[in-house]
């Protein structure tokens, strides 16, 4: 059975930071691209960062310079280290992970963890 289990989650201040930590069970995650997104509410769910298997990684545009993510496959953990936060970051976040299976791509989510950034 897949697992991404999120936690790190959390009520900070404008200008505050958090990490954000996601424990892979159930796969080869030295296999898989891992993801953060995120989701506000009334909102799309949008892709924060995501670090490929050969660590190689990509950020949106608003969290470049303040975000960065990594990865310890010895722990199967993704991290998300998030510094001065921003009111506009409020959202849940979600890790993914994927990789192609041929013509597929297989991809989990974990169930979430909720960032509150108070202005």
């Amino acid at each position: 059975q897949v697992q991404l289990v999120e936690s790190g989650g959390g009520l900070v201040q404008h200008g505050g930071s958090l990490r954000l930590s996601c424990a892979a069970s159930g796969i080869i995650f030295s296999r898989y691209t891992m993801g953060w997104y995120r989701q506000a509410p009334g909102k799309q769910r949008d892709v924060v960062a995501i670090i490929t298997n050969t660590g190689n990684t990509d950020y949106a545009d608003s969290v470049k310079g303040r975000f960065s993510i990594s990865r310890d496959n010895a722990k199967n953990t993704v991290y998300l280290q998030m510094n001065n936060l921003k009111p506009e970051d409020t959202a849940v976040y979600y890790c993914q992970g994927g990789r192609l299976a041929g013509l597929n791509t297989v991809s989990y989510w974990g169930q979430g963890t909720q960032v509150t950034v108070s202005s």
